[in-house]
């Protein structure tokens, strides 16, 4: 327990789940309902500083267990994605995390270059990334997935709800007070994982289309479980807009491309028509997949782009403090 400057005695929770204006604090195995204090809601320069999934706050405990958030605690971790359509502002998905699980299913709605995706993001997160790749049981095929997986250089769990492969694998990663956060499209089966986890139906599960293999949002906000193990779990919405944030681990999760373009003849080559261009080289013999090679251009502008909006947006936020 805190005390601020006016003497308030403050506790210690952590959010569990935000609802816009309003959240719930676990603290102490209690469940707080709590609004932001005025002056925590008017300091906030932007909406990434307020109490998101994950965050440790302090808080003063009213009535009722009722509470008023005072501060939000610097965060370890922080997974988040560019707000979508044209903003570029950021969208905090879930902090305080020591584990992201990138969820797929083993089905037609299996896409590499999003994944490809979710791991750029997550590789500057500060929390481990990990792809967990969902409904083994029902494919036939597995190594047709696995194999391109590889080449993006990061662990994989598989499992299967049929007979609880992987099951074990990743609640043994969730003990002790650690936390982990699902994240992926809506019927990939994070719903039934968190399910699997908890030991109970805490999740209601939506059947997929059989047209496409994609599924209806059955988690409608971001929610932090106590999972039995002793650790966390934060489910996430389905998310089939995935945008990254920042840039700096772009080139680590493409780092084949990377070293290919210092094999260039020539060091400013744009790899397109150039003689002796290493990338071109290796697109035409197999060596580097096309598609991932233009899914790297695509994020590198994605990003470039984005971090453009922002200088923009600090240069006008600076004019308007010097007026």
């Amino acid at each position: 327990m805190t005390t601020n400057k006016y003497h308030v005695s403050l506790i210690r929770g952590r959010v569990t789940i935000s609802y816009g204006s309003s959240y719930q604090i676990l603290s102490n195995d209690q469940e707080i309902s709590a609004k932001l204090s005025g002056s925590l809601k008017h300091q906030s320069t932007s909406q990434s500083e307020l109490p998101v999934v994950g965050d440790w706050v302090k808080f003063q405990l009213l009535p009722d267990n009722k509470g008023i958030i005072h501060s939000v605690d610097e965060r370890f971790s922080k997974f988040s994605r560019k707000t979508a359509g044209n903003r570029s502002d950021e969208q905090i998905i879930a902090t305080n995390i020591d584990w992201l699980f990138i969820v797929s299913s083993l089905n037609n709605d299996f896409n590499l270059r999003r994944i490809e995706r979710y791991l750029v993001a997550g590789k500057q997160s500060g929390a481990k990334p990990i792809v967990i790749l969902t409904k083994a049981d029902l494919c036939p095929t597995i190594d047709l997935f696995l194999v391109p997986l590889y080449t993006l250089k990061t662990d994989i769990i598989v499992t299967s709800f049929d007979n609880e492969q992987g099951i074990q694998q990743i609640a043994d990663l969730l003990a002790d007070g650690k936390t982990g956060a699902l994240v992926g499209s809506s019927g990939v089966g994070k719903s039934t994982l968190v399910n699997r986890l908890m030991k109970a139906e805490t999740m209601h599960v939506s059947v997929i289309r059989e047209e496409d293999d994609r599924g209806r949002h059955t988690t409608t906000h971001r929610e932090l479980l106590t999972l039995p193990t002793g650790g966390f779990l934060i489910d996430t919405p389905g998310m089939r807009e995935f945008q990254p944030f920042q840039e700096e681990q772009l080139d680590s999760q493409f780092e084949d491309i990377v070293q290919l373009s210092f094999k260039c003849r020539f060091r400013n080559c744009r790899h397109n028509r150039e003689k002796d261009c290493a990338i071109k080289q290796a697109i035409d013999s197999g060596e580097l997949s096309e598609n991932r090679y233009r899914n790297y251009l695509k994020l590198q502008k994605e990003l470039l782009f984005q971090e453009k909006r922002i200088r923009e947006k600090e240069k006008l936020k600076n004019r308007r403090k010097r007026k």
